[in-house]
């Protein structure tokens, strides 16, 4: 919105491109790089994707709080700039609404989900996706958890409530700049293959179009974190029935 819908006007438009550029490079845009240079050094087929390839509590925690940093830049940038954090849609006014309409889009998400996935596997257009942690170790769901929280909270506030607000500051339309969250969320996902890819893609303009319309980012991260949740959980308790367990 602008400044006469309620908020501040943006910093002028050189410090917005360096902002972006900096927030994605701390982000998102190195995960898409070795995610792309994944996918071109090992075929697809047969091959699983570990979300979680290191083995350690300490060092698991600690590739989870280091990436969340980002996410705490954006909240400084908000209260720093003057904005606050109304415009990237993490305002807490109706937070037990946005966790009740957090469920109810993962449960949507998941049903749909699921079902493009087994299928891009079964196609060989995916790779079976391990999502959950080294198993057997009492810190395995914990770990679970708060990878899954990270994950939320990290691709969430910064490819979605962030970046849209951002690009519809420098002047573009809120259809591209939902496609360019999407194509981004896509392109990071690219370890997974060319179907985790075009469904990330897919979740990207669902997602982007849900912020547009309601301009909050709060159902999209628990709806996210759920997801990556029940994803963790049902392999750990149905592992040794999978392609990859």
């Amino acid at each position: 919105m602008s400044a006469a819908g309620g908020w501040r006007a943006a910093p002028e438009r050189r410090l917005l491109v360096e902002e972006v550029l900096i927030v994605l490079s701390l982000s998102l845009i190195p995960s898409a790089v070795y995610a792309i240079l994944d996918l071109l050094a090992a075929p697809l087929r047969g091959v699983t994707a570990t979300v979680y390839p290191s083995v350690g509590v300490l060092r698991q925690v600690v590739a989870i709080v280091f990436p969340l940093v980002p996410v705490a830049l954006v909240f400084y940038i908000a209260r720093r700039s003057g904005e606050g954090l109304r415009p990237f849609g993490l305002q807490t006014d109706l937070i037990s609404r946005d966790v009740v309409f957090g469920v109810l889009l993962a449960l949507v998400v998941a049903a749909v989900g699921l079902g493009l996935y087994l299928g891009a596997v079964a196609l060989g257009v995916n790779r079976f996706v391990n999502p959950a942690p080294p198993l057997g170790h009492w810190w395995t769901v914990p770990v679970l958890l708060l990878g899954a929280a990270q994950a939320a909270l990290l691709e969430e506030i910064i490819d979605v409530g962030y970046l849209i607000h951002r690009l519809e500051q420098l002047g573009w339309v809120a259809g591209a700049a939902v496609a360019a969250s999407a194509v981004l969320r896509g392109s990071y996902h690219l370890y997974q293959g060319w179907g985790g890819f075009a469904g990330n893609v897919a979740l990207g303009v669902f997602f982007g179009l849900v912020f547009v319309k309601w301009r909050r980012t709060w159902p999209l991260v628990v709806a996210h974190g759920l997801i990556d949740t029940l994803a963790g959980l049902g392999y750990i308790l149905f592992h040794t029935h999978l392609p990859g367990g």
